[in-house]
């Protein structure tokens, strides 16, 4: 089964692969691990999980404007995502996936989208095509 979502760009790029989806927002400053790109938040429903070559899905952002150089931290040491998809799209995220050249959309229902689903991102026209069962 396949559906498209139509969102709003917000980095260019084209990335596919495995989502991993999160209901909770995520902070990079402290909620990721920028050794390792594991999620180390206490309680989030992403707890131990790694977002390294993921297509990563979660309602927005929240902490620290540190947070965007972590994830430009993440890139630089190949443990990023290789695109972010949010409901509403946070400055931090959004610096941050900038400066690390990470494709990202926003507007987009993740509830539509669940883990393990192969994802495709188009960045430039915030077009996101989701792959069930695949």
């Amino acid at each position: 089964m396949e559906i498209t979502l139509k969102g709003r760009p917000i980095v260019a790029g084209h990335a596919t692969g495995r989502a991993l989806v999160s209901s909770k927002p995520l902070t990079f400053l402290g909620g990721v691990d920028p050794k390792s790109g594991v999620i180390v938040e206490v309680g989030h429903d992403l707890y131990g999980k790694c977002i390294k070559d993921s297509i990563l899905c979660f309602p927005h952002g929240h902490g620290s404007t540190v947070g965007s150089f972590i994830l430009y931290a993440l890139a630089k040491s190949g443990l990023a995502p290789k695109a972010i998809i949010n409901l509403i799209a946070d400055p931090v995220v959004v610096v941050g996936a900038v400066i690390a050249n990470i494709p990202m959309v926003d507007g987009i229902d993740i509830t539509k989208i669940a883990n393990g689903d192969i994802v495709e991102v188009d960045g430039e026209r915030g077009v996101v095509r989701v792959y069930r069962g695949s």
